[in-house]
């Protein structure tokens, strides 16, 4: 058997192991990213077909946009430009309404085109108090596990008399947020079109929370796309990985991550070569891979095996993509030139879609976002023609193809409401069902593109089981990277970033100590499953 020694493997090259890699080599690691596929980026991937270039899988990111993780990284320097539409979101809910409601470029802008005059001062109200928090927000977020330090800042941000109505307002489901801050059927759609990035359902804590970061996301930074396609970012991260030193091998599935006297100490490659990792382990990869697939049975113990038994994924996904030979005929004025459109219910509609998705039914009126990729970036296909993909949910637990054809069918119903004759301009059609996608990606399983279901049972400490949460894992020198983990689902490369910096503290001296505890805790509490649940 073939062997190698480096400091550090990091299976997978998505775009979180691609950022950890970036961060351990540029720490002086000799640093090795092995991905099955032929092409790093994982989730963050195009395909170009002459002229037209056709997201395959995620395609606007106001997070990465807006990642302190990524932003460290200076990606511009490595061919990153962003491309934005005239307006970043429109929301859509039938065909009656012949304006539609938008969040444009600039808050005054936003707010002057709610019909409500108390919605928009509302609105210029929440985007000036998400400018105060956004950086200590964001570092909270996305860049540190527990956020120690950066949510001490959030607090001083938030003000010591508003921190308790902060916690509040962060639990808050979304049909209850909307009631209380807006008056406007428009103001709430906005919010509530946001929360459905997430497969939170409307009344659950947490979705409204999400429904506002997105809605102030799109208002700061806009629903941003690379330019040239959002391969673009995948290449900036893999250009500014190799700058930093990173050995990359495509092709190169891992079999198994080898585990000695409770510690990682390196891989098995599907061809059988041996890698071994002096210093650590990152895995860039769904928890059942991890726990289920990679590590050996007896490096998994029981207790923690058995709390991954009720690990939940999200929503299967359903994503059509068309070529069109001219934009989107809508009927409602503000759905031309936003970056994505959110169409086909109003918040109390999002709420049954919600309910029939959890309960097993397909939807008779499909919820979907619709993204225009040629608004946005004009160089993804030929002038005048428009790239465009339609996104949406199939029910939990029945995605077959069968299924996913008609929540498709469905979803496209809508289309022929709000603009009619669109079918007229289609010139290619490529559906993703929830197990192409799987197929095409080994992280994205049954379907759920966010690494499990982002409701509140199994966030922060529970994610992806009790007593994780963030990257370090149960194992010595194995680090957790994908989003799996906390923060979750979505383009921010905050899982690669946090656990490079987990890997390089716990070299340390005065990592080894907390290390230390952390391993004999989870070793108790995985020692047998849990007497409850």
């Amino acid at each position: 058997m073939n062997t190698e020694t480096v400091d550090a493997v990091v299976v997978g090259g998505g775009h979180h192991g691609l950022v950890a890699a970036t961060m351990l080599a540029d720490a002086g690691w000799d640093v090795l990213l092995l991905e099955a596929r032929d092409k790093v980026g994982g989730a963050v991937s195009s395909v170009v077909d002459g002229p037209w270039v056709m997201d395959e899988f995620s395609a606007c990111h106001p997070l990465a946009k807006s990642s302190p993780a990524l932003l460290r990284l200076g990606l511009e320097d490595f061919g990153l430009r962003w491309a934005d539409a005239p307006r970043p979101v429109a929301h859509v809910a039938n065909g009656d309404d012949p304006l539609g409601a938008a969040i444009e470029t600039t808050p005054p802008d936003t707010a002057a085109g709610l019909q409500n005059p108390r919605d928009g001062e509302t609105w210029l109200t929440l985007a000036n108090h998400y400018a105060r928090v956004k950086g200590p927000l964001l570092d909270a977020l996305l860049t540190q596990w527990p956020p120690t330090t950066s949510a001490a800042r959030l607090a001083r941000a938030v003000g010591a008399g508003d921190l308790l109505d902060f916690a509040r307002f962060a639990l808050l489901p979304l049909d209850r947020m909307v009631t209380e801050l807006f008056v406007g059927q428009d103001a709430r759609d906005l919010f509530a079109g946001n929360a459905m990035h997430a497969d939170i359902p409307p009344t659950a804590p947490g979705s409204g929370m999400f429904g506002w970061l997105m809605s102030m996301l799109a208002q700061d930074a806009g629903f941003s796309s690379p330019a040239g396609g959002t391969r673009m970012l995948a290449t900036a991260l893999e250009r500014r990985a190799v700058h930093a030193g990173v050995d990359i091998r495509v092709h190169t599935p891992v079999a198994q991550i080898l585990v000695r006297g409770g510690r990682a100490t390196g891989v098995v490659t599907a061809d059988g070569r041996s890698i071994t990792a002096r210093r650590a382990v990152v895995a860039d990869t769904s928890a059942p891979a991890l726990y289920e697939r990679l590590l050996p049975d007896d490096a998994v113990p029981p207790g923690l095996r058995a709390r991954l038994d009720r690990f939940a994924w999200d929503l299967p996904t359903v994503k059509v993509n068309y070529k069109l030979s001219t934009p989107m005929p809508w009927s409602a004025r503000r759905a031309h030139g936003a970056g994505v459109v959110h169409v086909g219910h109003s918040s109390p509609g999002l709420t049954r879609w919600s309910t029939d998705l959890e309960t097993g039914r397909v939807p008779d009126r499909a919820f979907s976002l619709v993204g225009q990729m040629s608004t946005i970036d004009p160089s993804r296909s030929p002038a005048g023609t428009e790239a465009l993909w339609l996104y949406t949910h199939a029910p939990r637990g029945i995605a077959t193809a069968e299924v996913a054809d008609r929540v498709a069918e469905n979803a496209e119903k809508v289309l022929d409401e709000l603009a009619p004759g669109w079918r007229d301009s289609i010139l290619q059609r490529w559906v993703q069902r929830p197990d192409d996608l799987h197929q095409a990606d080994d992280n994205l399983a049954h379907g759920a593109v966010a690494g499990g279901t982002m409701q509140l049972f199994q966030q922060a400490i529970w994610r992806p089981v009790t007593g994780l949460g963030g990257p370090a894992t149960h194992l010595d020198g194995l680090y957790h990277a994908s989003a799996a983990v906390h923060p979750g689902g979505g383009v921010h490369g905050a899982a690669g970033f946090m656990a490079a910096r987990a890997a390089l503290r716990q070299q340390r001296w005065w990592g080894r100590p907390t290390r230390s505890a952390r391993l004999r805790v989870l070793g108790r509490l995985y020692d047998s499953p849990p007497s409850i649940g």
